[in-house]
């Protein structure tokens, strides 16, 4: 049943006589007349908790655990050249397509920044003669080393420093001097490389 004005009012104010007994009944009038009605209850804030962070391996117990080492049954240049096809596809689409028309420093620009891993690069250059002439597919890329797969299904370890790298792809063939490319991979991403003519090893 609906109950009429008279009878709201009356509810109200015995509400609010139950609620504020420390008030007046003219104060309680003066709030009914206004509208505006405060209730005197407060809340209690909650405590936050902190939070854990989560923590990670160091890199001893990285090493330790061996995470980062490819068995030897798994070194296989066979194996990684699906890798090598994903590699290309990506290059192609972060380079729109490398079209004829496209400009080699647009598309240097880019590998300088992409992810290395799954591509086949060749020692051009390098300060050790022995390093010279390998070429294989990027296995794995750290800040200071690449491993590279070779077609004899030898793993080699090719620092990055006094060595100068190609890489070719559809027709553009791109140099990486090692000795300024000392970044990890996600480093590169966010870098801003400034394009050299020529630079010694």
């Amino acid at each position: 049943q609906l109950q009429g004005p008279e009878e709201a009012k009356a509810f109200v104010s015995t509400f609010l006589k139950r609620s504020m007994p420390k008030m007046k009944d003219e104060a309680i009038q003066d709030m009914l007349t206004r509208k505006a009605v405060v209730l005197e209850h407060y809340s209690k804030k909650k405590k936050k908790g902190k939070r854990k962070k989560t923590k990670g391996f160091t890199a001893k117990e990285r090493r330790e655990l061996r995470l980062f080492e490819i068995e030897p049954e798994q070194r296989r240049y066979a194996l990684f050249l699906p890798l090598h096809e994903l590699w290309k596809q990506y290059i192609r689409d972060l380079c729109y397509g490398l079209k004829p028309d496209a400009q080699p420093q647009m598309v240097q620009g880019k590998l300088l920044k992409a992810d290395l891993h799954g591509a086949i690069v060749t020692v051009t250059k390098s300060k050790c003669p022995s390093y010279v002439g390998i070429t294989g597919i990027i296995l794995q890329e750290m800040k200071h080393v690449f491993k590279i797969i070779t077609k004899e299904d030898k793993l080699k370890v090719v620092p990055k420093l006094n060595n100068v790298f190609s890489l070719e792809i559809d027709g553009f063939i791109s140099y990486i001097y090692g000795s300024k490319f000392q970044y990890r991979a996600s480093e590169r991403s966010a870098k801003k490389f400034k394009l050299k003519g020529t630079i010694d090893l």
